[in-house]
């Protein structure tokens, strides 16, 4: 298998219901993300695309690795959204808690996390796996 990239005209991978070009494109191509929501579905159209830069700048400074490796043949099919915080202070860590739905040579699986968004220099960034407790 190999990474595809959406057409503007193409539904969003992220499955928000909208065109590509009215939901992720423009996050991926460097506009902000206006919500944490909105930089977690881009981040997963960007997990179905290949756009491992994409993933790298997106992710926050202090827990950005050096390299990232992506694997072609995982195959995403589908983000569900299941919470959201959208705080109204941005110094205030947000969270988003999904599920990504895929496909291997060996079957289907899943991703299930509650993810941490940190708003960094006018852009929400993703920081990491929340712990447990949040």
């Amino acid at each position: 298998m190999s990474f595809s990239r959406p057409t503007p005209a193409d539904a969003c991978p992220c499955c928000s219901g909208l065109d590509y070009a009215d939901c992720c494109q423009p996050i991926l191509d460097g506009a902000p993300a206006a919500s944490p929501e909105a930089l977690m579905r881009s981040r997963y159209t960007a997990f179905c695309t290949g756009r491992r830069e994409y993933l790298l700048k997106s992710w926050h400074p202090s827990t950005r690795p050096g390299s990232l490796e992506l694997d072609p043949d995982r195959q995403f099919t589908r983000l569900i959204i299941h919470d959201s915080s959208f705080p109204v202070d941005p110094a205030t860590p947000a969270t988003v808690w999904f599920t990504a739905v895929y496909r291997t040579p060996a079957g289907k699986g899943r991703q299930c996390e509650k993810s941490v968004f940190l708003f960094v220099d006018g852009n929400w960034t993703y920081l990491g796996e929340a712990p447990p407790a949040l």
